[in-house]
């Protein structure tokens, strides 16, 4: 290695723009989040650990309602939630997404309006569909042709729901083809190239216990390009055209989903939001202005664009293998709290926290503890030559799409969550333990 080699790792090291806004430089290597240390976090509350800082997760929302302010803007559930996370998004002024009973039960408990929630899910279960109707969600999406009749004979009698058509405009958009949700050829969705679409909208409209609200879509995850967008809105506004002239009909919403790609790395790109606002609005006039359609009020539903670069995960160094030209550096969690890298080839940036060196780099594969081959967290990226077992590593953008989607592998046991605000930091999910996993084996 040279000293250019060095350099360039120290300006990596130096470079914060993926991480939180609070986040600080200590002395000896240190960073703090929400003016707590992060190496004291790890000390208090071991590892790994997950570190959510508030105040980024409230400034997100309110950059949200700020570009949207005539737009109602749902926070993607799937994304992380919690009680904590519940409230931060109820005092923001957020509408909630969910797919669940499950979220929505622990929303509603946590003292979230029903009604500011909205259902999602390609095939939603009995329990799913009793559930929103008994605490009353505002509105429920359709996304396929079964759910029609299931769902107005759940309602009853004298009753009425509010739902939406989730539409698959044929728009390729997306960071991975797992993530792609707007062409045809996947589970979500009514296509509109085939007709599906429209025929379920004509059920839905001749269905007296459905209200037809509007129209959904969501074209795919961790879009960077504004393009898109605006490319669907103008389908989807033709269709609410062609839903006017067939059925004298003009529905009042549009949600346009979410998908906000955002930089796991320094350097990549991320969705221009105040962009995305104005483009989105600008086509949505224009189009109804062409169709002679009443402009619908727009919605959509950030998750990971929210959370994901308020979370910080912390792991430390368990072993590393040195062999010919490759360094394997062995962490205690791993895809049983992140199952990303091995799903969609996710990459992110960790790095040594805790103490300073001096070392040459390394190019070092960090991996899991878990009997996986396709157990890495992140490949071929620079941390100091001397890195060793004991050593604390922290990987920024963490907040979205690890803890929600981690499993209960090895019974290795998910992480603890932890806020910190203003200089605080309190627990808000603990650990999974052993007594966990005994508790649901009830078999003898």
């Amino acid at each position: 290695m040279t000293m250019t080699a060095a350099s360039e790792l120290a300006a990596n090291a130096d470079d914060l723009s993926v991480w939180p806004a609070s986040t600080g430089r200590l002395p000896h290597g240190g960073l703090a989040v929400g003016g707590v240390s992060l190496t004291e976090i790890a000390d208090r509350f071991g590892t790994p650990v997950y570190v959510l800082d508030e105040g980024e997760v409230r400034a997100r929302c309110r950059t949200y309602r700020d570009a949207f302010p005539d737009a109602h803007v749902l926070y993607a559930a799937k994304a992380f939630l919690s009680r904590a996370m519940v409230r931060w998004v109820a005092e923001e002024g957020l509408g909630l997404d969910v797919c669940s009973a499950g979220e929505l039960e622990l929303a509603v408990t946590a003292g979230f309006p029903a009604d500011r929630i909205l259902l999602h899910g390609n095939a939603k279960s009995p329990h799913d569909i009793e559930a929103a109707l008994r605490l009353g969600v505002g509105r429920i999406v359709i996304d396929s042709p079964s759910e029609i009749a299931r769902l107005a004979a759940a309602v009853g009698t004298g009753g009425a729901q509010k739902v939406m058509v989730r539409v698959v405009p044929g728009i390729m958009a997306g960071g991975h083809e797992k993530i792609r949700t707007g062409t045809d050829g996947q589970k979500f969705g009514l296509s509109l190239t085939d007709g599906s679409a429209q025929h379920a909208i004509a059920r839905v409209l001749h269905q007296p216990r459905l209200e037809l609200t509007g129209l959904h879509c969501h074209i795919g995850s961790q879009i960077t390009e504004v393009k898109p967008y605006v490319a669907a809105v103008r389908r989807m506004v033709g269709l609410m055209a062609r839903i006017r002239d067939a059925h004298g009909v003009v529905l009042p919403e549009l949600d346009m989903g979410g998908g906000h790609g955002i930089a796991y790395r320094p350097g990549e790109p991320a969705l221009d939001l105040t962009a995305l606002a104005r483009r989105l609005r600008t086509e949505l006039v224009a189009s109804c202005a062409a169709a002679g359609l009443a402009v619908p009020r727009l919605a959509i539903e950030p998750g990971r664009a929210i959370v994901g670069p308020a979370g910080v995960a912390l792991y430390r160094v368990l072993a590393v293998k040195r062999g010919g030209e490759r360094v394997f550096v062995a962490v205690d969690g791993g895809m049983s709290d992140n199952p990303r890298p091995a799903l969609y080839g996710v990459r992110y940036a960790p790095r040594l926290i805790g103490r300073r060196s001096t070392a040459e780099p390394c190019t070092a594969t960090v991996v899991g503890r878990h009997c996986e081959a396709g157990d890495i967290l992140a490949a071929d990226v620079e941390l100091p030559g001397d890195v060793h077992p004991g050593d604390l590593l922290a990987v920024p953008v963490a907040g979205a799409y690890q803890l929600s989607m981690a499993s209960g592998y090895n019974m290795v046991g998910r992480p603890p969550v932890v806020a910190v605000d203003g200089g605080t930091a309190r627990l808000l999910v603990r650990r999974e333990t052993l007594a966990d996993f005994r508790s649901r084996d009830i078999g003898g």
